[in-house]
């Protein structure tokens, strides 16, 4: 076997190549992140073997910065493994009690790695390809998380232009309440407004719901309110719906691509009672492979929801803590997932009512329905059939 170790970085690779008794077929080298590199790379491979089935290839995973030379391992047919760093940073500092970390020395310990530890798996084109569902939620995720903020922002300033407002309609985030801050930013302006222009301004915008008595009731208000006249805070309030706006039709232009993958896909994982599209594509995009994994409890580990272990002599910890070291949006997603399928599968709701009885804190028995949920989801995507309710 050859066993070669990538050190990726933003502008450069470095290289390491083993034999198989680990001796350096070549002096660690680097190689630039462009397709001649590429090339450099692919030739001293090739002089060493040119049987693709005996050469393994690791990485570390490293954000974007690997997506490219991955993507070229993948289309070149070599058998690549992708590592956590944490696992090649622990690897390091157990071969040498000195600190020593440069990125030649990565990259041999990386090669290193593909030779000791046999429990690593090659990554595969289905992994590789689930990075378009991965970019595409964590994308929408934080657009999500942009408009909240904007919406907060909505509140602030209503608050101070039109405080009254919140308190005659069900909510400050619905279109018929943007589109009259749109036009009218406070309650001078709404205040000022001709009755029937109002009138017709809020039909149009609530869809025939809000008729002539809550148009005067909203205008009659608006001139008793203690709201403030601040144009600065007025424009403000209607570049902040502005771009709210925005962000909607964005977020739904990217639910529309992950609609359509997930559609492709075929995943039996939205059969299960409370996970729609969007949830059960972050579950799916962020874990990958199942074939990765030989168990639901490495799954629970890859996303950190394992708990962490303490022993020492006759000192064993009581209170573990989760790791949290695995995705911080599979730990979102499985969380929430969790706390939608209790509501909506009477299996699940059993389940979190038995851990409730038990004296658990309600996110204490939350975690063990994350833990049932992972192994429910893990069984279904390697067998390939649906969920079966109770």
């Amino acid at each position: 076997m050859i066993y070669v170790g990538i050190d990726v970085a933003k502008d450069k690779h470095d290289c390491c190549i083993l034999g198989p008794d680990t001796e350096e077929l070549f002096q660690v080298f680097t190689i630039r992140n462009n397709s001649d590199g590429y090339g450099e790379l692919f030739h001293k491979i090739e002089s060493v073997s040119k049987d693709k089935s005996q050469i393994k290839i690791g990485l570390e995973a490293t954000g974007h910065y690997s997506y490219n030379i991955l993507g070229s391992l993948l289309d070149h047919g070599y058998h690549t493994f992708v590592i956590n760093p944490l696992h090649t940073n622990l690897y390091r500092k157990g071969q040498s009690l000195r600190k020593t970390k440069t990125d030649k020395v990565d990259a041999r310990s990386i090669a290193e790695m593909l030779v000791t530890d046999k429990t690593l798996k090659p990554y595969t084109g289905t992994s590789y390809h689930s990075e378009e569902l991965k970019s595409l939620t964590r994308y929408r995720f934080e657009l999500v998380k942009e408009r909240a903020k904007l919406k907060t922002s909505v509140s602030r300033l209503v608050n101070i232009l039109f405080p009254e407002l919140e308190s005659l309609v069900p909510t400050l985030h619905m279109n018929s309440v943007y589109r009259l801050l749109q036009e009218l930013p406070g309650a001078y302006f709404i205040a000022s407004s001709n009755l029937t222009h109002l009138k017709a301004l809020l039909a149009d915008a609530s869809k025939g719901h809000y008729g002539r008595e809550k148009t005067i009731e909203i205008r009659e208000t608006a001139k008793s309110s203690i709201g403030s006249l601040m144009p600065a805070k007025s424009m403000e309030l209607r570049q902040t719906i502005h771009r709210i706006d925005t962000l909607t039709s964005d977020i739904k232009e990217v639910e529309q691509s992950i609609q359509k993958i997930m559609d492709e896909c075929g995943s039996p994982i939205t059969t299960i009672p409370g996970i729609k599209y969007r949830m059960g594509a972050m579950i799916l995009a962020e874990i990958g492979d199942f074939t990765r994994f030989s168990n639901a409890d490495q799954v629970l580990a890859y996303a950190g929801l394992s708990p962490s272990t303490y022993q020492s002599g006759k000192l064993i910890s009581s209170y573990a803590r989760m790791e949290k070291r695995g995705s911080k949006y599979l730990r979102y997603a499985l969380f929430n997932a969790a706390i939608y399928v209790s509501g909506w599968d009477e299996r699940f709701r059993l389940y979190l009512s038995k851990k409730r009885a038990e004296g658990k804190h309600y996110y204490v028995a939350i975690s063990h329905v994350i833990k049932k949920l992972v192994r429910t989801i893990f069984r279904m995507e390697i067998t390939h059939t649906s969920y079966q309710p109770l």
